[in-house]
């Protein structure tokens, strides 16, 4: 496809030092008060995350002839170095793939699985809270969120391994030498990486910063010679991790979960109380899923199915869709009243009825059910409020990333990929971190996310794509939590209801409600905040600008792509 003799603008963002659209190869623009943000005809691809380090490893890897796949997981395995609570290795994901070349459009899901010796009343004397947004529990001692027993049969390595094995162009040692190389060197602590190892947690939750220092091993790595984290613009190595990086490099997937490192990782989590055993590992398998699909508008969306998020997206869509959105007007009180009881039906339907459908009879087909969508509008519109039925407020963990990429071949992949909240535990000689996935687990036995061997539990990951009739138009996701389908929903309809540019759809301020309450995002005007209030609703207000998840998009119109990485993180969008 010929280039176009000029670039054009498609907008200006002041204030937004994090998000970056890119022209032409590989110089870029970074996003200032004067500077225009430009957009141009498709070469390699375009690649968008959070981790500006991680964004140029999957760019190279598209200049070099991988295609989006290669560049996808190039991507995720630095990510995993340069913001290692966010993801890793020993973590777990969702992985949406569009490879029209392939005649393949599907999910690799590599969710992470309870150990065969969980059991389900293993914590139901330990139950004091749960969370707000009714992702995750609040345990006594927080044995679910922190230590040993907090680690599940990790996925994300056989989900990437299997990704390059079977869509990729490029050889496996290839992909994973940049993560190598990045370990080896070092990465600068960014401001995002820095605010979240050292922020407070509310409500009681771990401190990262205790997590970081819950091992020996962790403390070597991660702490100073004055005890204090590195602070940003300073460099962290991790030299351990990049022997364990190379060796899987030489080995693949086999190393982690059947030879010798599986031997090193369950001899020190069994040793330490933990349930993860060799049995487990090995026994370990992906799954291929089809997307399940909802029409909007005149858009057909994909997304994941159970126990990922992509059930709630299309839910909300469904329910939504029954409105006049862009007449109430963005962000208008009405809009976020009538938004805010979507979310609220979608969370409901969530914790009643969504889990690991090889654990229970998960009611998909009803759940996106249009018919069933207008009841719930015809409620909404009526004025109704409904009910979030909560046992106490906790917040909850945001440690996840994502990245979005495209190639010139049609090819695109939304991955959402994570370590649920970090584990705290590092073995020793590994330099990885374990996920702590045990923690959104309902400890209470005979519910829908109770605990059981094998299991997955619920997680929000929304990796979705948008298409105008079969042309690929939006390629979206997010970190956060359950914030991750309520920030997702909200960029699909910035785009589709109110012709917002993708970078102007990304860093528009967000809501969320998860629960009885409204959360805005101190972008959300007082009045409009107060108009909520008097309709009868809890507000409450953030103190950050930029929140309720980290969306990252590329939108393809026209032979073009643009793409946005969210203003609240520190990524970028890069096309080459």
């Amino acid at each position: 496809m010929a280039a176009p003799a000029d670039a054009f603008e498609v907008g200006t963002w002041p204030n937004a030092s994090a998000c970056y659209l890119i022209s032409g190869t590989l110089s870029l623009r970074q996003a200032h008060p004067h500077n225009k943000f430009l957009l141009a005809t498709m070469t390699h691809g375009m690649i968008v995350a959070p981790q500006p380090e991680a964004v140029e490893a999957g760019a190279l890897a598209l200049k070099r002839g991988g295609n989006a796949v290669d560049a996808a997981i190039t991507c995720a395995l630095v990510q995993g170095v340069v913001d290692p609570c966010m993801t890793g290795i020993a973590g777990f994901g969702s992985l949406h793939l569009y490879l029209p070349g392939e005649a393949f459009h599907g999910f690799i899901d590599f969710h992470t699985k309870a150990p065969g010796a969980a059991r389900e009343d293993m914590w139901a004397d330990r139950i004091e809270g749960e969370a707000r947004d009714g992702f995750g529990f609040f345990l006594r001692d927080r044995v679910n969120e922190v230590g040993y027993q907090s680690i599940m049969v990790p996925g994300n390595l056989k989900g990437y391994f299997e990704a390059v094995d079977a869509y990729g162009t490029m050889d496996w040692q290839d992909v994973i030498k940049p993560a190598i190389a990045q370990a080896d060197a070092g990465f600068i602590v960014r401001p995002h990486v820095y605010d979240f190892w050292t922020k407070s947690h509310d409500f009681g939750r771990v401190a990262t910063s205790d997590k970081l220092a819950f091992t020996p091993a962790g403390r070597r790595i991660y702490y100073c010679n004055d005890g204090a984290l590195p602070r940003p613009g300073e460099r962290l190595r991790n030299p351990e991790m990049a022997e364990s990086l190379r060796r899987i490099g030489k080995g693949g997937a086999d190393v982690f979960y059947t030879g010798d490192m599986a031997e090193e990782m369950v001899a020190d989590i069994q040793a330490n109380g933990g349930l993860l055993s060799l049995e487990d590992l090995a026994a370990y398998r992906t799954r291929r899923i089809e997307p399940i699909w909802t029409d909007y508008r005149d858009y057909r969306v994909a997304s994941n199915q159970p126990p990922g998020g992509g059930v709630m997206v299309l839910e909300m869509l469904n329910i939504l869709e029954n409105f006049d959105l862009g007449d109430m007007g963005h962000n208008t009180p009405e809009y976020i009243r009538v938004v805010s009881e979507a979310m609220k039906y979608a969370t409901i339907d969530k914790d009643t009825r969504v889990g690991d459908p090889d654990f229970s009879d998960v009611p998909t087909d009803v759940l996106i059910d249009k018919d069933y969508a207008t009841e719930l509008a015809e409620i909404i519109a009526r004025g109704e409020q409904t009910h979030v039925e909560r046992l106490d407020s906790v917040s909850e963990s945001r440690d996840t990333t994502h990245i979005c990429v495209t190639d010139e071949h049609g090819n695109a992949v939304s991955l959402t990929h994570s370590l649920g909240m970090p584990s705290g535990v590092v073995s020793e000689g590994l330099g990885f971190m374990y996920n702590g996935c045990m923690s959104v687990f309902d400890p209470r036995p005979g519910h829908t996310g109770s605990i059981a061997p094998g299991k997955s539990r619920f997680t929000a990951m929304a990796p979705t794509m948008i298409f105008d009739d079969d042309s690929l138009r939006i390629v979206i996701g997010a970190p956060g939590g359950t914030w991750i389908t309520m920030g997702v929903l909200q960029g699909i309809l910035n785009v589709l209801d109110f012709d917002m540019s993708i970078l102007e759809a990304i860093a528009a301020p967000r809501f969320t409600a998860n629960s009885d309450v409204i959360d805005v995002c101190n972008r959300i005007p007082r009045f409009v905040s107060e108009e909520l209030e008097a309709m009868g609703y809890s507000v409450a207000r953030s103190y950050l600008s930029y929140t309720f998840a980290g969306v990252h998009a590329i939108k393809v119109e026209g032979g073009n792509w643009s793409g946005a990485a969210d203003p609240g993180r520190d990524g970028m969008a890069l096309q080459v």
